[in-house]
Formats: structure tokens, sequence, C-alpha cells
């Protein structure tokens, strides 16, 4: 049972041993544990790759991702599996005095690094930050390091995500600035899957159902830096 993700800690990252751990990687082999899926292999991949692969049949299903309605169209989701704001990457200090998408927009010095058809970029062009301002790259740690090289002021990601990669890399000069939420709520990420395998989403989903807000859950999530109230965001969530 083969299951992409891309290395964005704390969702999916290698141990120095090589083996892939995580939270969307812990939660996935539980899943597919329950539901009888077989062996489970992790595949790395590049997040353009994660849907495209997912309908062309390389993997059954993707690490969490946004579902957005451009995305139902080519892929079906499970019910949330984290809720977490965006967050900007910047340098120690904040130098720009950067406080979310707007600040961003607003300083009309700031280039800011986004990952290639990730949320956050859609999230930078409506609020307002210009195309010449917006650096793409492919890989977590390519816009990190734009970051850190000077090449762009910030990196709008999962604020979840820069905390994870500066707690593994704490030689890095960067702070974290949290979009807050009367600018923009946490959003849900969820689990893709081809959109013709419903039989496997719905399996799936039943699991979801039992598993988060559990104590084990709740415990896995936590060894990740996830806190109660960020995991009843996805315990208590309902359809619709």
């Amino acid at each position: 049972m083969k299951f992409a993700y891309l290395i964005e800690p704390p969702f999916n990252h290698r141990r120095e041993d090589g083996t892939v751990t995580g939270c969307d990687v812990e939660l996935a082999r539980m899943v597919f544990e329950a539901v009888g899926a077989g062996s489970f292999e992790p595949v790395e991949a590049e997040f353009a790759e994660l849907l495209p692969g997912v309908a062309d049949g390389r993997w059954r299903m993707t690490t969490g991702l946004f579902a957005t309605e451009e995305r139902r169209r080519i892929a079906a989701f499970s019910r949330p599996v984290w809720a977490l704001p965006d967050g900007l990457l910047v340098a120690a200090g904040n130098p720009l005095g950067l406080s979310g998408y707007r600040s961003v927009a607003a300083c009309e010095t700031c280039r800011l690094a986004v990952i290639r058809d990730q949320f956050q970029h859609r999230s930078a062009v409506e609020f307002g930050v210009p195309d010449d301002r917006i650096l793409i790259f492919e890989t977590y740690t390519q816009a990190c390091h734009a970051v850190r090289d000077g090449e762009a002021d910030s990196y709008a990601s999962v604020a979840r995500a820069h905390t994870g990669f500066l707690e593994r890399h704490p030689e890095l000069d960067m702070d974290v600035v949290v979009v807050p939420a009367s600018e923009k709520q946490p959003a849900f990420g969820s689990f893709a899957f081809n959109i013709g395998d419903e039989t496997l989403r719905r399996q799936v989903d039943a699991v979801l159902a039992d598993c988060l807000g559990s104590p084990e859950h709740r415990r896995m999530m936590a060894g990740f830096g996830f806190s109660d109230a960020e995991i009843d965001l996805v315990a208590n969530w309902q359809p619709g």
C-alpha cells in the first residue's frame, strides 16, 4: 500500500537511519493496519506530483492536503486529519516587521517564497501580493534556503511545518510569524485518494472517525507538537 509524502516536518521526514516518520506517516500506518490494507510503503514525492500520482495510480493515498474545490475535481479526500494556521518563515528578529499576508502585500520590498501549487500561493495572491514578488519553488528546503540566503524575505507555508523544520535545524537563525485567525482561519488538511477509489476512502474515514481524538491519537500527535485544542478541531469536525 503506497503512501505518498513530501519532506515537511512534522508531517513527514526521515530519521538519520533513513526511516520515515511524522504525524501524517504515522497516522497513515495506523489507518492502513486497521483496514488490513497490506504492507505499508511510504514514497517520497515533490508536492506537484502528489495529486497526479494518486490520479494515475502510482500511490493509493497522499499526505494531508487542503481539499480545495479545484483539487476535488481530480481527487477524493478523507475527513480532516489536522487543522492549522499558515505562517511566514522569516529571518531572525523579523526585520521587515511582517504580521501576515496583508503586511507582505503592503511591503513593496518583500519577496515571498511559496511552493508551486500550494494553497499559500493562492492566499498570497488573494491578499494582493503581486506576482513579481512571489518566488516559486518545488520543495520546502529550497524555499527555506531562499530565505536563509537572502533571496526571499519570507516563506509562506503551514506554521507547524516551519516550527517543525526549525526544531530539527536549530542552526538556522530564523523565526516564524503565525498568520492571525483574524486574517485567515486555520485550514483543514485531509488525505487524498484516486477519485474512483471510494471503497478505500470510506474505509479510511471509518477508521479516522474512531481514531481521531482517542488517547492513542493524542499521544501520537503530542509527540509531533500538536496541542489538545488543535486535535479537538479535527476530533469534533462534522461534515457540511
